[in-house]
């Protein structure tokens, strides 16, 4: 979703937003967002699902696969006993609750009782996203961290991109969060024109105005408010890091080619500002100079996988996911590529796979969707929580 801001919003400016409107039902807000402030995680399930099934515009055949790819959910232990500790999951921008499917599943096998958020103008129709405020995603994942406080003792969140900057927020004030899980924390932006966002937000809806491809767990176009409210969340982020060391354990991972995140940059702050010593990085590139031996490095040039690089969202998913895996149904071919690499990306034989706007020369990349190192990711996760520096080695 916020690969394409920086070609997107030069664009923007310079054709002074004369774009021209679009009456699909993807492209018209809902009367309003749903209420997040439910005294109770039970009753806020009930009550999203209600609003979903009135206000989303459905883009497949199987309805019922939509709710539930775009539902906040919980999952109990996989052991059946009674849960010690808790983890709150949010998502990033446009995406859903399904991009923590398998990370949901690994952490509940080490014992958490793990929730899901739907952040606000998610979910529905992606011009909901002109109603989101970066404000009510930090108070959604304040008053469901609260909400979990009631009931545990140890609280962990976990955030990808846009949602990683939202729980670093909230943990940096909430001293009773035991810890981190971010997964490509879209702390620093690539681009350094996110900062004009603002100002086009002024003068456009619309970021990128597509029709949907089928994919029904994230949009396929973004409000330029979205992008604008993903920036503010950047902005306080970096704000609050700049006064504050944050000192409880965290597990971060970085794809080193990251369309949309300045890697270098965020790994630069774990280094500085994320002092635990039970923390601990994976980067998925080539080596990187670094002298923190908490900083992992595992190579993203697989060409026996016949991967190139990693983008920002493939650390999430393990190859056997059935949507994102490496035989999903799902293969993203809007990649970045020449627009004859992208014809021919739907029915090649000899695909490969990579972040947003990689090319080599005779070479058809897709988006890499999954994460040939996800077992490591989780054996890092259950060495980070568990407080075992020894577990991942």
């Amino acid at each position: 979703m916020l690969n394409r801001i920086l070609p997107l919003l030069s664009l923007l400016l310079l054709t002074a937003c004369s774009q021209v409107s679009d009456q699909s039902p993807l492209h018209t807000t809902s009367a309003s967002l749903p209420d997040y402030q439910q005294a109770d995680f039970q009753t806020y399930l009930s009550d999203t699902r209600t609003w979903l099934e009135q206000q989303r515009v459905f883009v497949s055949a199987d309805k019922q696969a939509e709710l539930d790819a775009n539902m906040p959910y919980e999952l109990p232990p996989a052991d059946g006993l009674p849960p010690r500790k808790a983890v709150l999951l949010v998502h990033g921008l446009g995406d859903s609750p399904f991009f923590f499917r398998d990370i949901s599943q690994a952490l509940s096998q080490q014992g958490f009782l793990v929730r899901t958020l739907l952040l606000p103008g998610h979910g529905s129709r992606p011009a909901d996203l002109m109603l989101a405020d970066a404000d009510d995603w930090q108070a959604a994942v304040s008053h469901h961290t609260r909400l979990l406080q009631q009931q545990f003792d140890e609280i962990w969140l976990g955030g990808f991109s846009t949602g990683a900057n939202l729980v670093t927020s909230e943990a940096i004030r909430n001293d009773d969060v035991s810890g981190l899980l971010l997964f490509s924390p879209a702390i620093v932006p690539e681009s350094a024109m996110t900062h004009l966002l603002p100002v086009a937000n002024l003068f456009s809806n619309w970021l990128d105005l597509e029709a949907s491809d089928g994919n029904y767990t994230r949009y396929g176009s973004l409000t330029t408010n979205g992008a604008t409210q993903y920036y503010y969340t950047t902005r306080q982020v970096r704000q609050q890091l700049a006064q504050h060391s944050y000192n409880k354990p965290v597990l971060m991972a970085l794809s080193a080619d990251d369309s949309v995140v300045d890697s270098e940059a965020v790994k630069t702050l774990f280094e500085q500002r994320f002092s635990n010593p039970a923390s601990k990085l994976f980067w998925f590139g080539e080596t990187t100079e670094t002298a923190d031996s908490r900083v992992e490095t595992l190579t993203s040039h697989l060409p026996q996988l016949q991967i190139s690089n990693f983008s920002h969202m493939s650390l999430l998913f393990a190859a056997n996911n059935p949507f994102y895996g490496r035989n999903g149904s799902q293969r993203i071919c809007e990649n970045g590529q020449t627009e004859a690499a992208e014809q021919a990306c739907p029915n090649s034989n000899d695909l490969w796979y990579s972040n947003w706007g990689y090319q080599e020369p005779d070479k058809v990349h897709a988006r890499l969707t999954w994460n040939p190192y996800f077992d490591e990711l989780v054996k890092g996760m259950e060495a980070v929580t568990s407080g075992d520096q020894q577990a991942s080695r």
